[in-house]
């Protein structure tokens, strides 16, 4: 059996202080954004810590510069030797192309997915569905209904999770990221009804995210909602909870993950 993941998602905007430069956040339910520090300096972290991969997204609703994201990606993947998918404002097959060039290795798409289905499988096709990452992003309407939503968390679209799951993996997606909105950054746990729907119905690895607070929480990500990896920001930015901690907490919950060698 594979071994299960556990993976940094670092989040990333332009600086408040400098808009050239771009820092490492955290977010609460996609609008509270803390500023907490440096993406190379905080990936060297993650390496010395034996992370299993990282995720890097560029959240910034403005400034969408797929040339900085490069850059920083460039810096980070001289650095560290572990795999990264990078995400945030990818449009084009050239924009996969400008990031897997500068050492990227998996491309996460979510809105531009939604909006231009046939660029899963334009790029699938042109890079291998091991690099097309769609990232989904859903939270409960009013009416406790169940909606994918893009641009940030702000448009709401006429997908379900688990349709729009379903079809992105048969258009050509290689993996899944989900993130329950309402419960990014509140600590309180996944949201693993979704989670498991998704992982029980489509054949491509899924990794969980949004929500995680204790170890508990990345332990029931893979036994209760069968996902492949659980990715965390806020958990392993602001507590001296560390990754080999949790690590060793989710191994003796009898999970399959690799151990630091």
């Amino acid at each position: 059996m594979s071994k299960k993941r556990l993976i940094p998602k670092l989040q990333l905007r332009t600086a408040s202080y400098n808009p050239n430069k771009m820092v490492l956040v955290v977010t609460k339910q996609f609008n509270e954004v803390i500023e907490i520090g440096d993406p190379v300096s905080q990936a060297k972290i993650f390496q010395a810590q034996a992370a299993d991969e990282l995720i890097f997204i560029n959240i910034d609703r403005h400034n969408k510069d797929i040339k900085k994201l490069s850059g920083i990606i460039n810096k980070v993947s001289e650095e560290i030797f572990m795999p990264i998918t990078v995400g945030g404002g990818i449009k084009t097959s050239d924009d996969f192309r400008e990031l897997l060039s500068n050492g990227a290795d998996k491309i996460s798409i979510n809105t531009s997915a939604v909006i231009r289905p046939e660029l899963i499988t334009e790029t699938s096709e042109k890079y291998g569905a091991q690099c097309v990452v769609v990232s989904i992003d859903f939270k409960k309407d009013e009416q406790g209904e169940y909606w994918v939503y893009i641009n940030g968390g702000q448009e709401k679209t006429s997908y379900h999770p688990l349709d729009w799951a379903l079809k992105a993996e048969k258009l050509g997606a290689g993996e899944l990221l989900l993130c329950n909105i309402s419960f990014d950054g509140m600590r309180e746990g996944l949201d693993l009804e979704i989670i498991k729907s998704i992982s029980e119905n489509s054949s491509i690895p899924v990794i969980a995210s949004g929500g995680c607070g204790l170890a508990q929480h990345f332990a029931d990500g893979f036994l209760k909602g069968r996902a492949d990896a659980v990715a965390a920001g806020s958990f392993f930015a602001h507590r001296d909870q560390n990754f080999m901690q949790t690590r060793s907490q989710i191994k003796n919950a009898g999970i399959n993950i690799r151990m630091h060698h």
